[in-house]
């Protein structure tokens, strides 16, 4: 192979952006780019323990640094190097290939049409020993080992017909693929196992004993059993489990032992990782344990021992994961055992797109899906939400295609795409996991629906919708989104509705509250409610928490019972810190004189928003609202009744509408002529009428003898 190489450089190495990945390229800041005299599209030689070939393109804005070299996995994998390694960079001259000899790694089977995937590997260059992906539409990845060249050594892939697929399975050594939005916990755990496991004469030069322990905390399905055996492959470690029903027996002694063996087992396999998942079933508080769990006190006991006996100088790793830290007991958490914990958060917005990027790699796709748009609208999502969501999309998409071409098996394969309505309706029916247990059904209510109200609804949307999405120009004005906003009216005023359609058009994540979910018989469990209650909202920001009949919550300190007054302090303590968490606690009440004044300051409660009766343009609107889609006689005319209902609340004129509508059928049933078209007529509000004046009237004798009584 005739090739011109020409000024050769030490870069770091650093992982690429996951849309980057197997696509054959590496990036380097411009100023690298010139003193290596190479442009877009170059080819240029990468070494690490071995020599790989890749085109070069500019690096990204946000991560453009001199000496860095942005490697994916699998260019990673073909030079032998890692991130944080110095790899040497050469610009080189690859002759056109004449043959290149492709073998189909484990688990993928030869194309029916060799020349199909020729034309996705064009311009490519090929090392013999490297692993290429080219992406099928519709089927995933396909990864081929380059077996031969012609020319020998490296050549570049210049026309389809060079490349000729040979039978055969080379083993494929897994690496960080398909993992996204994890670049921060990716990056510690390098620096925690994958370095001390492979170069572990580092830790011997200074002097410092590797770390023995990782703890892994977040959500369930953020990702911590995926990176953990990630972690395993990337470093070529084995890989040992432990799950909790493994190890409990009901023979004195055998628990423990098993644990022994387990340990003895990778200290002679070493370098190995021992991952703990869900470690607070086996592993939790000793001095909240009873006095017949003696089981439970062994096993933590003996997992302590021995990882306090770990002295393969950093070539045996133990790694936990949990989603109840608090859960687990107190000396196991101390350094020299858990020397570093992970918190994995539910992912952002960039995150989000780069999972759903991944879980979509290999489906067909139409041009107006947009992943950005709908990772803006997935808050609180974590990976395993986004992959149910992906998987939801495609079955979709598979009910759309087959209804409009009269069933399943009249599908033609090139006419099956994900859409963005298909992302849309996935996204509906997936919620995130973390509120499903709070989460409440609430109608689908906008802004329309709620007549009147102009005023708090302007200052709902300046408020909540306006940081949402002018968050940076709040920052330059130096202004901080409300923590608190109170909603304070009589009842029947729409403070309810307002919060329903504030959380439909806002898009984030809302939690409705009543006081029987919060309030408990038993000693701490309601202030207990609360604290967990925040802990969600917290990682499904951003979050609208909605606290209905606040005043039932919160009620004033000193005239309450001693159990309503550890609430009122749970509560305060977390609306404290909700501002900087991306939460936002809405409450309502129709009794403001009654809530704790500790509540009412500004910093808790930032804004109180005053719901009035609504005045005659205000019920107009309601009463319009609520007539939207009854069938209205042509000469009706909804003016007298705005007149006349003066002082009356959202919630009444939507009984007098309702119960028209009741007289009405009632009218329609027993009309001369049944096929006549139904409508409601000004005699029907009528009687509606006084109808609501004799409920009125009772309402009032009942109200005045419980008062009486009382």
């Amino acid at each position: 192979m005739s090739r011109e190489e020409t000024r050769i450089a030490d870069f770091e190495v650093a992982p690429a952006a996951p849309a980057d990945a197997d696509r054959a390229f590496l990036r380097l800041a411009p100023e690298d780019m010139a003193r290596l005299g190479v442009r877009s599209g170059d080819v240029v030689a990468v070494t690490g323990r071995r020599p790989t070939h890749l085109r070069v393109l500019p690096a990204q804005a946000a991560n453009r640094r001199p000496g860095v070299v942005h490697l994916d996995p699998r260019a990673c994998e073909n030079a032998g190097t890692a991130p944080g390694d110095a790899v040497s960079v050469t610009a080189a001259n690859l002759p056109p290939a004449e043959r290149v000899g492709l073998t189909p790694l484990e688990g993928c089977a030869l194309p029916s049409n060799a020349q199909d995937l020729a034309r996705g590997l064009l311009n490519w260059p090929a090392t013999p020993g490297d692993t290429v992906a080219v992406a099928r539409p519709g089927r995933g990845l396909a990864l081929y080992c380059v077996a031969e060249t012609e020319p020998a050594g490296a050549v570049r892939i210049t026309h389809p017909g060079a490349v000729h697929l040979t039978p055969g399975e080379t083993e494929i050594t897994p690496r960080f693929q398909g993992i996204g939005g994890l670049a921060l916990q990716t990056q510690r755990l390098r620096e925690m196992v994958d370095l001390p496991l492979r170069r572990p004469d580092l830790f011997d030069r200074l002097g410092l004993d590797p770390p023995r322990g990782v703890l892994f905390t977040g959500p369930p399905g953020s990702g911590k059993t995926l990176l953990a055996r990630a972690v395993a492959d990337e470093v070529e470690a084995r890989f040992f489990q432990i799950d909790g029903p493994e190890i409990v027996s009901k023979h004195y002694g055998d628990s423990e032992q098993k644990l022994r063996s387990l340990f003895e087992a990778a200290a002679r396999a070493a370098p190995a990782i021992i991952f703990i998942d869900e470690i607070d079933a086996i592993a939790p508080k000793r001095d909240g344990l009873s006095g017949e769990k003696q089981l439970e006190r062994r096993v933590v006991a003996q997992l302590m021992t021995l990882m306090d006996g770990l002295d393969a100088r950093g070539r045996v790793v133990v790694m936990a994961a949990t989603n109840l830290p608090h859960a687990l007991d107190h000396a196991l958490r101390r350094p020299g055992r858990v020397d570093r914990e992970l918190a994995f958060g539910a992912p952002d917005r960039q995150a989000r797109a780069e999972i759903l990027d991944i879980h979509l790699a290999g489906a067909a796709r139409a041009d107006d899906v947009d992943l950005p748009a709908l990772a803006a609208a997935t808050h609180g999502c974590v990976g395993a939400d986004l992959a149910a969501l992906a998987r939801e999309a495609g079955i979709a998409a598979l009910r759309r295609t087959g209804t409009a071409v009269g069933g399943v098996a009249n599908i033609a394969v090139e006419d099956l795409a994900i859409t963005q309505a298909d992302l849309e309706a996935a996204r509906i029916a997936t919620r995130p996991s973390l509120l499903r247990e709070t989460r409440v059904e609430t109608p689908e209510t906008s802004w329309s629906d709620n007549g009147g109200l102009e005023a708090a609804k302007a200052a709902l949307i300046a408020a909540v919708i306006w940081p949402q999405r002018h968050a940076s120009a709040m920052r330059r004005f130096g202004l901080s989104p409300a923590g608190g906003i109170l909603l304070s009216g009589p009842p029947g005023g729409g403070k309810t509705m307002l919060a329903h359609a504030l959380a439909t058009e806002s898009g984030v994540n809302f939690i409705p509250v009543r006081a029987a979910t919060l309030l408990s018989p038993f000693l701490g469990a309601a202030e207990r409610g609360v604290a967990e209650l925040f802990d969600k909202a917290r990682h499904a920001a951003p979050c609208v928490v909605f606290l209905d009949e606040l005043d039932v919550i919160a009620p004033r300190r000193g005239r309450s019972d001693a159990a309503l007054e550890r609430v009122v302090a749970q509560l305060l303590i977390e609306i404290d810190s909700v501002a900087a968490s991306g939460i936002l606690v809405l409450a309502a009440t129709n009794r403001p004189e009654a809530i704790d004044p500790a509540l009412m300051r500004p910093g808790r409660i930032d804004l109180v928003i005053p719901i009035a009766p609504p005045g005659p343009e205000a019920r107009r609107e309601i009463l319009q609202a609520h007539l939207r889609s009854r069938p209205l006689a042509p000469d009706f005319d909804v003016a007298p009744w705005v007149d006349r209902s003066a002082g009356w609340s959202g919630s009444a004129l939507a009984g007098l509408v309702a119960t028209a509508a009741r007289a009405g059928f009632r009218r329609h049933l027993t009309t001369p002529d049944p096929s006549a078209e139904p409508t409601l007529m000004a005699a029907d509000f009528e009687r509606a009428w006084q109808e609501c004046a004799e409920s009125e009237t009772a309402r009032t004798a009942v109200s005045a003898w419980t008062e009486a009584a009382s």
